[in-house]
């Protein structure tokens, strides 16, 4: 059986909000990794990636990622988790994978000021370059995929809240591909 539920995709998507209504339906606790580097740390995401480069902040996020223990939590990892093998391997190993896919359009929309957000972006690194570079690691380490719903944060939760039971129902349905509602 799988410990908790680690949420993924890009930033924007959601994940937090999700979480924590998500935790609330389930009777979790919800931990958001970023928080937890921040906390941790001591500064913003984006001071401790203008501080620590690219490199540093990545060591940093997996470390805090590793760090994640117990059970019946709901866990919003940041975009940028995906970067990092050993954390998602043992999220992949350890715990229940949900990729919160949304589409591309739909995040250009919604993300305008990147840097302020702490998102980890390469020199001259696009949205539209990190959105191609990122979607296929998420599906990579994702036991299942929710399409994000157009009639907001209730459609998705329910997409979540679906799915999550059909993979309860199958008996977890690893090796058997990655799940889209």
């Amino acid at each position: 059986m799988k410990k908790n539920i680690i949420l993924t995709g890009m930033p924007g998507v959601g994940k937090s909000t999700v979480g924590v209504i998500l935790a609330k339906e389930l009777g979790y606790q919800f931990v958001d990794s970023d928080l937890l580097i921040q906390e941790q740390e001591g500064r913003l995401l984006k001071t401790i990636i203008e501080e620590e480069g690219l490199e540093g902040f990545l060591r940093i996020e997996n470390d805090v990622n590793m760090s994640i223990k117990g059970q019946r939590k709901v866990v919003a990892t940041g975009g940028s988790a995906v970067y990092s093998h050993e954390a998602m391997e043992a999220f992949h190993r350890d715990h229940l994978v949900l990729y919160l896919h949304c589409p591309y359009s739909v995040l250009e929309k919604r993300l305008s000021d990147l840097k302020g957000r702490g998102v980890v972006l390469k020199e001259g690194q696009t949205l539209k370059d990190l959105y191609m570079e990122r979607t296929p690691l998420y599906e990579h380490y994702a036991h299942l995929t929710v399409e994000e719903g157009h009639g907001g944060i209730e459609e998705t939760l329910s997409k979540v809240i679906r799915a999550l039971k059909d993979y309860d129902v199958t008996g977890g349905g690893l090796g058997k591909g990655t799940r889209r509602r």
